[in-house]
């Protein structure tokens, strides 16, 4: 009898525990709340908007997966707006979801991050791309797309493939723009690089043309001529519109677009004149290997929109983030994952007004899910969807476009893995890892200017600071380094040699040569040293002996000249010939020779006229033997 009446107090002991202290607790709910948070009247999310619904669609109606479960999408439009982004997230937070597709921009992702990360609630990002978002501060966040931190690299990669030293740049002055060219300056600094100018343009809308033409004109001012554009479209096309104006797109101009562009030119049909602006411009667009899949829904996509508007990278990966989250939340079911909701104190003693805070709970295994997140490893439209240890999508590659005509050409691509190559990367992730610089390899390119020359890349600029050379003003020795009597130029053989090294540099360095002395008496070299370190001068050239105390405090060239003891004799060019070794042979040398001859000749025929028959005889007789001894000791050896 105690037996039958305890059976019910348990189970509802244990009903009222499980109903009581937890919000939602179903080991497979019927449906899964999933949040997504982009700008729905912008390009990328006109295309997301779409995607995302199709793949809601094909989870949904794939048995293999959620087994019954269903998602359920709902969107919210924030504008890139950070404090309307935030209250879209915070109304998400409110309705129990799981995780939030999105947000596109990088304003945005700064903010939600932040409620994310107190919520434990999963952001799968397919469109931002600004490299400042870390795994250690932002652990929720969880980039589906590629970063910027990779498209500067490509960036880089090209500037040094070209034999560029310096780049301007133009950016949109936010989190995207700033960060993304922080990322470029260092991936340039590691090549021997740099930022030689770089202006911000205000992200708000209306912005003018004066306002893009000064900035244009400051630009052009400047000693480089490859300029980088990592901008919104809209301030693209404006540039690019007040640069075909200012004669920018011209020859010796170098124009490198962010991915921001070729979305663009693979979402819509530009007007004639907005390509006509920017031809020869190089553009980076994120890599999506072909595939079955893909070509089958393009084709599918082709029949939604009718051809009004064309599927971009950032449509892609929207639609492989559905798919992605899909597949984590069923490994979080099949490990013994709840969708449970826990509300936090905090917000609880802070509730007041219209804010309803206390609605907002954290996610209790909203650990598992990130987790199962990151271990994800399948294929989807855009390739492998898998993790390095960086949190970072494997394989990130990119096409590098040329802008010719009504359209554009492929000249490479760009990965991680093999740098720059003709072939697709996904073809090189079989052979050995090799990025030598003798691999890497680009078609032909048609630069602003409709020419195939690639450009210098610099000029010397019309305001860039002049560097003071100092210069002895020598009274000897003036073949060194001496004042062109009458004028401020100089010339010697120092000035020969400075002139020629500076004309090898493959960048601009402009200077003046500045007089140290009066000419009447030579000048300290210790003081004209000196003169470097208080700032009087930059640099200094002249017959300057590299000394102890001179290079504690200076850096010199290598020595080009050297002293020390000389022999000068005069030259004098001699002719060479078949008689040639007669030359040494002098007069009185001939003149000596033969008197020994003479003498030899007498002291043999002392010495044996009187017992040799052939010395003796008439005097001629013996003058002649004499003579005739002397002449043939040059071609006999004589013997007994």
């Amino acid at each position: 009898m105690k037996t039958i009446w305890f059976l019910p107090l348990v189970f509802l002991y244990f009903g009222l525990f499980s109903f009581g202290y937890c919000k939602n607790v179903s080991a497979r709910p019927a449906v899964v709340n999933v949040g997504a948070l982009f700008t729905l009247d912008s390009t990328i999310g006109r295309v997301a908007k779409i995607a995302i619904e199709e793949a809601v669609k094909d989870v949904n109606s794939n048995s293999s997966i959620l087994h019954g479960t269903k998602l359920n999408i709902t969107m919210q439009s924030s504008n890139c707006s950070g404090f309307i982004g935030m209250v879209e997230a915070l109304r998400f937070m409110e309705t129990d979801i799981v995780a939030i597709i999105g947000p596109q921009c990088s304003t945005v992702a700064h903010i939600v991050s932040y409620v994310s990360n107190e919520l434990q609630v999963p952001l799968l990002s397919f469109g931002v791309t600004d490299p400042t978002l870390s795994s250690l501060q932002y652990p929720f966040f969880v980039r589906t797309t590629q970063s910027d931190s990779f498209q500067m690299t490509a960036v880089a990669e090209m500037v040094s493939y070209y034999g560029w030293k310096a780049v301007s740049v133009i950016f949109v002055d936010n989190e995207y723009g700033r960060n993304g060219v922080s990322a470029l300056n260092d991936k340039l600094a590691e090549r021997r690089c740099r930022i030689s100018y770089k202006s911000g343009i205000p992200p708000e809308s209306g912005v003018n043309t004066g306002y893009v033409m000064d900035l244009l004109v400051k630009v052009a001012l400047m000693e480089s001529r490859v300029i980088v554009l990592h901008v919104s479209p809209s301030l693209g096309f404006q540039v690019f519109s007040v640069a075909k104006y200012l004669g920018m797109m011209g020859n010796g101009y170098v124009w490198i677009a962010t991915d921001w562009l070729a979305y663009m030119l693979d979402s819509a049909s530009l007007p004639s004149d907005t390509l006509e602006s920017m031809q020869g411009v190089l553009v980076l667009r994120q890599h999506i290997p072909e595939s079955d899949r893909k070509k089958n829904f393009l084709s599918r996509w082709k029949n939604l929109t009718g051809g009004s508007l064309g599927m971009n990278s950032y449509g892609l990966y929207a639609y492989d983030s559905v798919w992605l989250l899909a597949h984590a939340i069923e490994s979080f079911f099949n490990q013994g994952g709840k969708i449970s909701f826990s509300n936090d104190s905090r917000l609880k003693t802070m509730e007041g007004g219209n804010l309803h805070l206390g609605a907002m709970s954290i996610f209790d295994d909203g650990m598992l899910l990130l987790g199962n997140i990151l271990q994800s490893n399948l294929v989807g439209l855009t390739g492998p969807l898998k993790f390095n240890s960086d949190r970072s999508l494997i394989h990130a590659a990119y096409d590098i476009i040329n802008v010719i005509g009504t359209g554009f050409r492929m000249i490479g691509y760009w990965s991680n893995y093999s740098g720059l190559s003709k072939e697709p990367p996904e073809t090189l992730y079989a052979q050995p890892f090799n990025r030598s610089s003798t691999i890497q390899h680009l078609h032909s390119v048609i630069w602003p200017g409709e020419t195939l020359s690639k450009p210098r890349g610099w000029v010397f600029p019309n305001n860039g600071k002049l560097l003071k050379i100092g210069v002895p003003n020598r009274a000897s020795y003036r073949e060194f380094v001496s004042k062109v009597r009458g004028s401020d130029m100089f010339q010697g053989f120092c000035i020969d040699v400075f002139t020629a090294a500076v004309n090898l540099l493959p960048y601009a360095v402009p200077y003046q040569f500045v007089a140290f002395g009066d000419g009447h008496k030579n000048p300290s070299y210790t003081q004209l040293v000196d003169s470097i370190t208080t700032g009087v001068f930059d640099a200094v050239v002249g017959d300057i002996t590299i000394v102890t105390n001179r290079t504690k405090i200076v850096d010199f060239s290598q020595p080009y000249a050297a002293s020390g003891l000389v022999v000068v004799v005069p030259f004098r060019k001699l002719n060479t010939g078949a008689w040639a070794f007669l030359r040494p042979f002098s007069p009185l040398m001939w003149t000596v020779t033969a008197c020994f001859f003479v003498v030899v000749g007498i002291v043999v025929w002392i010495l044996e006229h009187r017992i040799n028959d052939e010395f003796r005889g008439p005097p001629k007789r013996q003058v002649i033997t004499i003579l005739w001894f002397s002449l043939s000791t040059l071609f006999f050896a004589h013997s007994k």
